[in-house]
């Protein structure tokens, strides 16, 4: 087994405190939102978090996609700790502090940017059967500042330190500049940039930025959904996941020394993995329906066991063997939550 040093993997997002409780259809339909889908809390959303502590018995996670998922390949690799490193914008509040704790007893090394302006963010996690809806109030995760936090000697010899790089799309919304920084330090010292779609709207909304950052990218991940609205937006002129894989693998690249992987993930249908040279298809385990608790986190298990395997090199099939079985045990806990020790060889 090769050995790994500390902070070998550096992530950066939105961290936020989960707030998970199973609603009824009356909830969903209260505040607009769909059984299955991500989005940015607005205005009408503003009563929500406090009606569902209030109505509904709820947990409390350390949460945020990124953070989710170099907490799952923290998990897998289990030592040395502090393989992963986190960055990211609390406030300087008691959900800061829960957060900061979550994240000590993970084994993740977490460098909070602390402000007093926001508090931390919350993203409520709404289950209906194995549908989630997720509501993020970004709240003090939007605050995160380049010039204030990356920029420091001290943290950017973090980012300098590491080989493999995670970011979701989320913290397009928040810090595009950031993500630059990272990817084109990534490219230039041909280290691997990882990047997620994250959510359909990014690719929608913020199209822009992230057709900026795309080019910097080795290897991206996106379920189904978000697949098909990046097709839709980049004109390619296909609903065939497997097209849609291709085409976006063969988009403008700058560190030709990489070719790019991407790998769209479809729920309990195939894994889907585009490389230079094929498109390839892969099961997933299969799982009792029963055994199903909440899928919420799913996707970003898939991809820290990805990473977890990625931070050895090891081929691409040991790390989507190692993204399914992520996958499998979180969505047999409640949130984005595993046992102590993992089960895989």
């Amino acid at each position: 087994m090769p050995s790994l040093t500390e902070n070998v993997l550096f992530g950066m997002g939105n961290p936020l405190l989960d707030i998970c409780a199973v609603v009824d259809t009356d909830f969903l339909e209260k505040y607009g939102l769909k059984a299955d889908d991500q989005i940015l809390a607005e205005e009408k959303h503003k009563d929500m978090f406090a009606e569902l502590v209030k109505k509904f018995k709820v947990e409390y996670h350390a949460g945020g996609s990124t953070q989710n998922s170099v907490k799952v390949a923290q998990w897998m690799i289990q030592k040395p700790h502090k393989v992963a490193t986190f960055f990211g914008c609390i406030g300087k509040d008691k959900f800061g502090e829960i957060l900061k704790k979550k994240a000590e007893e993970g084994h993740v090394d977490a460098y909070y940017y602390e402000q007093d302006e926001q508090p931390t963010g919350t993203c409520a996690a709404c289950i209906t059967k194995d549908n989630r809806s997720l509501v993020a109030n970004l709240a003090a995760a939007n605050c995160y500042k380049k010039d204030q936090h990356l920029d420091k000697k001290e943290n950017w010899q973090l980012v300098e330190k590491a080989k493999v790089y995670y970011i979701a799309g989320f913290f397009v919304t928040v810090s595009p500049e950031s993500i630059l920084k990272v990817a084109s330090h990534a490219a230039e010292k041909n280290k691997i940039f990882s990047l997620s779609l994250s959510a359909p709207f990014l690719c929608q909304y913020f199209k822009e930025d992230l057709m900026k950052i795309l080019p910097y990218v080795d290897i991206l991940f996106g379920n189904e959904m978000e697949a098909a609205t990046f097709g839709g937006e980049q004109g390619f002129e296909t609903e065939d996941i497997k097209q849609i894989a291709k085409k976006a693998q063969a988009l403008p690249k700058l560190n030709e020394k990489r070719q790019r992987i991407v790998v769209f993930t479809q729920g309990k249908e195939d894994t889907i993995v585009a490389t230079a040279d094929k498109v390839m298809s892969f099961p997933v385990l299969r799982i009792k329906q029963e055994d199903i608790i909440d899928t919420n986190g799913a996707g970003d298990a898939f991809v820290g066991g990805y990473l977890s395997q990625l931070v050895y090199n090891r081929p691409l099939e040991q790390c989507i063997r190692a993204a399914h079985y992520s996958a499998n045990v979180i969505i047999q806990n409640s949130g984005c939550t595993f046992p102590e020790t993992p089960d895989f060889h």
